[in-house]
């Protein structure tokens, strides 16, 4: 058994503040689009790559920067991926053509891709001695998450409002070089011997990157067209090569064993769904906020701290102690539940709306589900993995968020525009667009609620298998 490490608490705030950052990446540039479109010459087709190239990178990689840090060590990669990601910020920032500011955000979801995984072996290593530390240190990493989505949107709008959207990513140089200052408390691993998928990595990074790129040019040039339709074709072979690829090579990327792991498939499935609920219904509620109620940038990012708040509380303080007594199971089945309630009372908005009777109400309870099932999903998912593929298992259940939520807002961006939500300054056509996705959105939460409660083994069903792979992976270490 390894020493319980005294600064381990101190190691969280390092681990958290990281995965805020990475999350927020991904919101931060959010209201700051119009600006960046007009100085940078990004046509309106062109834009979303702004936000694309971020989320296809750091989704597509994040296997490779789980099987990296299990390779290399944790604190290794973690101090890496924080190179990478202010290198890309400075880029980012800099940018004087949009082909740069692509390449730029693409960088910065590297950067995201190695510090996620790394995080969260870092944390099970600090906190795997103790159950209930584990439970609470998880509870406050996982309150980072949307907190520091909902933030980026808050900041992309003082920044953009009051500064200049290039300050969006200068913000996380600074904020970069501390976290690598501070990385001396993290606990330090040795390297072991192994390879890297070089080619898995490129199969389901490209497979992912084509999926999106397809579904997001669909509205555009049409979803029966021939140009959609081989793109999805491709990112379907793509992804199957990916499978098989794993299925031949010595050490593949993701080794198709873990899926025996206890819970790790519905697991997934559930973080998948939740992401492709949760994350259209941030997009869609802040242009509701934005280009129906009329809120400024400011206003629109100070409206979610209500949100937030919740989230926070709930995650550090009631949802850990929830799930010690009722198990995660009901708590994921039932949070995504309740989100779907929250989703389908925020379709509900009106042309003529208001936030206190439209948004906060419904969007609390939303955030209420989210905060009850995010947490138990993610420790679901790890929790039966031997610590020698604890980077492997985050990689995973990341990816499967961030693909979730990446697929799931470009079709229902689809579908909003299909609805009138294209038309800008059309308040009842952009409503009734932004209502429509968002009734999908609860329907995708209510439909990974039931899943979850008619699949998932309960923690009870879950503990002897995962306690017997547990003692298997003690039993190899050891040479037995």
């Amino acid at each position: 058994m390894s020493a319980i490490n005294p600064r381990r608490w101190w190691a969280l705030v390092v681990l958290a503040a990281a995965q805020f950052m990475v999350i927020m990446d991904t919101s931060i540039i959010g209201v700051a689009l119009p600006e960046m479109q007009k100085d940078l010459g990004f046509s309106q087709g062109e834009l979303q790559w702004v936000f694309n190239a971020y989320v296809i990178a750091f989704g597509g990689l994040l296997l490779l920067g789980g099987r990296l840090s299990d390779l290399l060590g944790a604190r290794k990669i973690f101090t890496t991926g924080w190179v990478v990601l202010i290198a890309g910020s400075i880029v980012a920032a800099a940018a004087q053509t949009a082909w740069v500011e692509v390449v730029g955000r693409a960088v910065q979801g590297v950067g995201g891709a190695l510090i996620a995984p790394s995080a969260m072996t870092l944390l099970m290593m600090l906190f795997a001695h103790d159950p209930k530390e584990l439970g609470k240190a998880m509870a406050l990493y996982g309150a980072a998450a949307p907190a520091g989505g909902t933030a980026g949107v808050f900041l992309g709008g003082v920044f953009t409002e009051w500064l200049s959207w290039p300050w969006i990513f200068i913000i996380y140089v600074p904020i970069g070089v501390a976290t690598l200052a501070a990385t001396k408390l993290l606990p330090a691993v040795g390297s072991r011997r192994g390879s890297v998928d070089v080619l898995g990595a490129a199969a389901v990074t490209a497979g992912l990157a084509l999926a999106v790129f397809a579904i997001v040019r669909a509205p555009e040039v049409g979803w029966t067209s021939t140009g959609t339709v081989l793109q999805l074709v491709g990112a379907a072979a793509l992804l199957v090569l990916f499978f098989v690829i794993q299925k031949t090579v010595r050490e593949p990327l993701m080794p198709l064993g873990i899926w025996r792991v206890p819970r790790l498939g519905s697991a997934n499935l559930a973080m998948t769904l939740l992401g492709a609920a949760w994350i259209p219904m941030w997009y869609f509620l802040n242009l509701y906020l934005q280009q129906v109620l009329g809120y400024g940038a400011f206003a629109s990012g100070a409206a979610l701290l209500p949100m937030t708040g919740l989230l926070m509380i709930f995650m550090t303080a009631i949802t850990a102690r929830l799930m010690a007594k009722v198990g995660a199971k009901p708590l994921i089945g039932g949070g995504l539940l309740v989100l779907a309630a929250g989703l389908l009372w925020l379709s509900a908005v009106e042309p003529t709306g208001t936030f206190a009777v439209d948004v906060l109400p419904a969007s609390l309870v939303a955030a209420l589900g989210m905060s009850l099932a995010y947490i138990p999903a993610m420790m679901a998912a790890m929790s039966g993995a031997p610590q020698e593929q604890a980077g492997l298992a985050s990689g995973i259940v990341n990816t499967t968020y961030q693909v979730g939520s990446a697929l799931s807002l470009a079709a229902l961006t689809a579908v909003a525009t299909s609805q009138g939500a294209g038309q800008l300054g059309n308040l009842p056509a952009l409503t009734d667009g932004f209502s429509a996705a968002l009734i999908w959105a609860a329907a995708i939460a209510a439909a990974g609620g039931l899943i979850t409660l008619l699949v998932m083994r309960s923690d009870k069903a879950a503990a002897a298998p995962q306690a017997d792979a547990t003692a298997t992976a003690q039993g190899e270490r050891a040479g037995v």
